[in-house]
């Protein structure tokens, strides 16, 4: 059977990728530039900025991830872009030019929906992983729970109610003075400190998450309280928001009788969480996977593999396609 060569394009907030991945597995490039050093300053990703940086470097990326790959444009079998969920602008520069680069070439486009591109991070870390799974996505943006049944077909079990996970562990990060990006560095300090703040943690009926009740929290302490202990509270605040995900997860598990469970998104990278599953690998008898470090941030390679899926049923997108900025999973 011939490979298929897919080429990925991500630029959904603030790094700029291009990848190439054959057969949906196997990367052969993955260039990105992140902006991370440009947005420190202003403690976020600022969107316009973000865009303004995609549309300086996209080429350029895109000339970089063939030539690492030592292929050739024509041999490109199709072209996938992230088309949602995401900043709108910065999305636009990607889906325009994937767009502009399939007409150009005569190569097929494939949108692809960024949260199914973190679940197909860990295709390309383990060759052996197939659906069905339970997969928890955990990033800047997004806490989704998601039943992963087949390679596309997706049933959301629950997704957070207000803040990403993410965007939680950046303003508790911010007000406390870590910094941008906050997920490391609250992860890092929390190190150095115990549990030993009582915060108060958001269990829903269902498998929904919310995390605005515990940000809030650790705000209003920090601001009440000047001399507290800040590695104590990022260390409580690590712990409270874990039990969080391991209270859903672990009820997922028992629902359907699964014995794999897939991390993905930038916060999978955080130790104590890691750790954390790692125990409830024991603790449920599941098999627990995690994409290498590069593939939990956002990048084109899971783009490409994401598409590799799409294009072998036959998805295929025209010039009319556009950005979705909240688009949907499962829908």
């Amino acid at each position: 059977m011939k490979d298929v060569l897919i080429m990925g394009i991500e630029s959904s907030c603030d790094e700029t990728s291009v990848a190439i991945v054959k057969n949906g597995r196997e990367v052969l490039s993955n260039c990105i530039n992140s902006q991370i050093k440009i947005h420190e300053e202003y403690g976020g990703v600022v969107p316009e900025i973000a865009s303004r940086c995609h549309t300086e470097v996209i080429n350029s990326i895109m000339k970089r991830a063939l030539k690492e790959a030592n292929i050739t444009m024509e041999e490109i079998d199709a072209i996938s872009v992230t088309q949602g969920p995401g900043l709108v602008g910065a999305l636009l520069v990607g889906v325009s030019y994937a767009k502009g680069l399939s007409y150009v070439t005569k190569k097929p486009l494939i949108a692809v929906n960024h949260i199914e591109g973190h679940i197909a991070g860990n295709y390309l870390t383990y060759k052996e992983l197939e659906p069905p799974f339970i997969c928890l996505i955990i990033s800047g943006g997004h806490t989704h729970l998601i039943r992963v049944k087949s390679y596309n077909d997706f049933q959301v079990l629950g997704k957070t109610k207000d803040d990403a996970i993410g965007e939680a562990f950046d303003k508790v990060a911010r007000v406390i003075g870590l910094g941008y990006p906050g997920g490391p560095k609250v992860d890092e300090l929390a190190k150095k400190g115990n549990p030993s703040i009582k915060l108060p943690v958001t269990h829903l009926e269902n498998l929904d998450f919310s995390f605005s009740g515990i940000k809030t929290a650790v705000i209003n302490l920090n601001h009440k309280s000047s001399d507290i202990n800040k590695a104590d509270l990022c260390c409580s605040f690590q712990v409270a928001v874990t039990n969080m995900l391991l209270t859903n997860v672990r009820k997922a598990i028992d629902m359907f009788n699964a014995d794999k469970i897939v991390i993905a998104g930038g916060v999978s990278r955080n130790s104590f969480i890691r750790d954390s599953f790692n125990n409830l690998e024991k603790e449920k008898n599941v098999k627990v996977y995690y994409p290498e470090p590069v593939l939990c941030t956002d990048n084109a390679a899971m783009i490409a593999s994401a598409g590799y899926y799409n294009y072998i049923i036959g998805e295929r997108a025209d010039l009319k396609l556009n950005a979705i900025p909240n688009l949907k999973i499962g829908e």
